[in-house]
């Protein structure tokens, strides 16, 4: 494992990521140069990079190869793009701000931004299929989860469900359900795909890491709704209390300020707890969920 600090390794691998993805998506102005240039626009230039960066940490755990990873991480980013792209559109949750600056259908107009999205969802996939990351079986099952992640099955289908439940209070089973595919899904995705890339784990590891990434993908949820009440609209990037101003379904509604904190710091534990079995091989996992569950923004 590196020696660097947290601190020192996140912003690391944040550059690191950050100039894959520029070498990974189209040249600015190839044509379509409308396209290209809004999908950039889009896809660099600011985030949190967390999904890249538990890529590279679950890989770290299984010896996986920085060159492997850099790929897996910038497909799982892609994705994560393409979703921000559609769930800003006017159909969507029609907001006007992200990573600070406008939206893409704002900076360029409504049909690019619906082709951006379109578009690096399959450049993800071309990344994950183009290269080897994996043994061949292995590597079709990686691709397999990362589609899986991304559909009705999952992201796709938790955005469904919370336009659906607009105006409408969940119970707090529902509002899991529904935050482990929309969210969660494809934080549980990056950090098995990180930790297939390099040496097998045994039975017992991959569930417990399995049980590590479906905890962590939900309490970064509950810090995400705690966040939309507390931090600013500078400080977060995007306009702060827009879920509770349209009435959506979080955990800060259905439990209260101060019981969705409690609930982070229990998920952040339970997380931790399934991470016990790998010992220090973990440290940057566990780092990471520290810095889930205490960001402020």
């Amino acid at each position: 494992m590196s020696s660097l600090g947290i601190a020192h390794w996140m912003a690391d691998t944040q550059a690191r990521i950050e100039a894959a993805l520029s070498l990974f998506l189209p040249a600015s102005g190839s044509i379509p140069a409308r396209l290209h240039d809004a999908m950039r626009y889009a896809t660099l230039g600011g985030g949190k990079r967390i999904r890249p960066l538990l890529v590279c940490a679950a890989g770290e755990l299984t010896g996986a190869t920085p060159e492997r990873l850099d790929r897996i991480a910038c497909a799982v980013e892609l994705i994560h793009a393409y979703s921000l792209v559609h769930d800003d559109l006017p159909c969507m949750d029609n907001d006007v701000l992200r990573r600070g600056r406008p939206t893409c259908h704002v900076e360029f107009d409504e049909a690019t931004a619906l082709l951006v999205g379109d578009s690096l969802q399959t450049l993800a996939f071309e990344l994950l299929a183009g290269e080897p990351v994996a043994e061949p079986l292995r590597q079709i099952e990686m691709i397999a989860l990362l589609a899986r992640a991304s559909g009705s099955r999952g992201m796709a289908g938790g955005q469904a469900i919370d336009l659906a439940a607009v105006g409408t209070m969940l119970t707090q089973p529902e509002l899991e359900l529904m935050h482990a595919l929309k969210t969660g899904a494809l934080i549980r995705a990056a950090i098995l795909l990180g930790a297939l890339a390099g040496q097998p784990l045994g039975v017992d590891e991959r569930g417990n890491l399995d049980r590590f990434a479906k905890r962590a993908g939900l309490m970064f949820q509950v810090v995400d709704d705690i966040l939309d009440c507390t931090a600013s609209t500078a400080t977060l990037g995007k306009t702060a209390g827009k879920d509770d101003a349209a009435a959506k379904p979080t955990y800060v509604r259905l439990l209260g300020l101060e019981a969705a904190r409690d609930y982070a710091e229990e998920l952040r534990a339970d997380s931790l707890a399934a991470l016990a079995i790998f010992g220090g091989r973990a440290t940057r996992l566990t780092e990471l969920a520290d810095f889930i569950c205490h960001r402020q923004f």
